[in-house]
């Protein structure tokens, strides 16, 4: 990735909450900077309402933390995202997700999973490269998700397809472990 558009800031640039929270995060997620943070935080009060939307979708969103790290994952994979996944693996690994099963995340819909499995992923593909979901594709994830956990769903895949485009048109750097 070439040179940030936007460089991480320090305290002076982030203000003492989202200069914290950034020097707090790094420290959990076992990084020198983490970057998003460092990053998205000179927004000042726009990177405070992102991290609450951001946290009601996950971790504290309608569907499994499993179910959202996969889901997360996949649209990562689908937008070319390094970012996205490097701490994805990780947070998976937490949410139930080990190696063999991340991989098949990436191969996509056809990997040998059961049908609910598939279905959301199939779902989340569509969503990512179509904008929309196709009828036969929202049948089958409805017959696994009720209505709230569709609306989620569509919000998850949504806020970190958009994510992507942040951290590629920010050219935001992938965080370097401590």
């Amino acid at each position: 990735m070439s040179t940030p558009r936007v460089t991480p800031g320090g305290l002076r640039e982030l203000g003492p909450f989202n200069f914290v929270f950034a020097r707090g995060a790094a420290r959990v997620m076992g990084v020198d900077d983490a970057h998003i943070f460092s990053t998205l935080g000179r927004a000042k009060g726009l990177f405070r309402g992102w991290l609450h939307f951001s946290a009601r979708l996950m971790p504290f969103g309608t569907l499994s933390r499993k179910d959202s790290e996969m889901i997360i994952i996949r649209v990562a994979h689908l937008r070319g995202c390094d970012y996205e996944l490097d701490h994805h693996r990780r947070l998976g690994r937490r949410a139930g997700i080990a190696d063999a099963e991340f991989e098949r995340i990436l191969e996509g819909p056809d990997a040998g999973w059961g049908d609910r499995e598939r279905a959301i992923l199939r779902a989340v593909d569509e969503l990512v490269e179509n904008k929309d979901i196709s009828d036969i594709a929202w049948a089958g994830i409805a017959r696994h998700l009720d209505e709230r956990k569709l609306i989620g769903f569509t919000l998850l895949v949504g806020q970190y397809d958009s994510l992507a485009t942040t951290i590629s048109t920010l050219r935001i750097q992938r965080d370097t472990r401590a």
